[in-house]
């Protein structure tokens, strides 16, 4: 299991470097596009958390 773990690991950096290296454009917005959806869940986070102490 360790090794399966381990190739598909490899595969995964592999692949995000040739996409780094083949289209860095579409790699910066993906990049982007992942951070904005992380922010975005935290701020609902915050309003949930906030609307929830206010009763």
């Amino acid at each position: 299991m360790k090794l399966i773990k381990r190739i598909v690991v490899v595969l995964v950096i592999a692949f995000a470097a040739f996409y780094l290296i083949t289209r860095p454009q579409d790699a910066a917005n993906a990049v982007q596009g992942a951070v904005g959806a992380v922010w975005g869940a935290g701020v609902a986070v915050v309003d949930f958390l906030t609307a929830l102490a206010q009763g």
